[in-house]
């Protein structure tokens, strides 16, 4: 299926957007301006759709192509700004400081806490964990039991609810807000939601979890079109 029927831009334009908006801590008038300066002309809101609908087409694209992770997870949550309120998003990362898997919520509690590792057990690049190292949050235990009881995971799986052992989590949270930051908040869930998930799947190229050597493709740029079917 082609992802550019009917756009009125050039497929490599529109990913050449998407990228640098994902990837760099640019707003969207800054790339319109960069755009400009290659003689295309484009609004800041045609480039935000862009965003909104290729950035979950990107992290969708490149599950396949991720590198197993450890069977290690260190789990924390950030605070993401949408509309005026915090939410939080969920992160886990092994212990050599691969993404694992990420999830926006509205809540932080135990239901939301269950979906996150429902989720991130779900992932085929994921190995079953032999440790989850979480922080003080008084949700993770009791979610991390019911999924034991519901065999999700194994019931020898350590549990340590220690703060200083998530340094690694939190150091990779500060990509994200990098790049969130100057975006001063989200105007809905949704779009939030979406744009978090070509964020990180930016995030996880940038931390080579792509074996780009098994493909015909040099680079990141390379491989994101080869996603898209387009030639070099």
């Amino acid at each position: 299926m082609n992802a550019f029927k009917w756009k009125h831009f050039e497929a490599h334009i529109i990913l050449m957007a998407v990228r640098w908006y994902l990837r760099y801590s640019l707003s969207y008038r800054d790339i319109v301006e960069l755009l400009k300066e290659r003689g295309v002309q484009v609004s800041h809101a045609t480039i935000m759709r862009w965003v909104h609908q290729y950035g979950p087409e990107l992290d969708r694209r490149i599950r396949r192509y991720l590198k197993p992770t450890t069977d290690s997870y260190r789990v924390d949550e950030t605070y993401i700004k949408v509309k005026g309120q915090w939410k939080y998003l969920y992160r886990a990362v092994d212990s050599q400081g691969q993404t694992i898997e990420f999830m926006l919520s509205e809540n932080r509690d135990i239901l939301a806490a269950k979906r996150f590792f429902k989720k991130a057990l779900s992932s085929p690049h994921n190995q079953s964990p032999r440790v989850i190292t979480v922080d003080k949050n008084p949700a993770y235990p009791p979610a991390l039991q019911q999924l034991k009881d519901e065999t999700e995971i194994p019931r020898e799986t350590l549990i340590r609810q220690t703060k200083y052992l998530n340094n690694i989590v939190e150091q990779d949270h500060r990509f994200i807000k990098k790049i969130t930051n100057p975006m001063l908040g989200f105007k809905s869930f949704q779009t939030a939601d979406r744009t978090l998930m070509g964020i990180e799947a930016m995030h996880m190229l940038r931390k080579g979890q792509v074996k780009l050597q098994n493909l015909p493709v040099p680079s990141v740029v390379e491989f994101i079109n080869h996603l898209f079917g387009l030639s070099a």
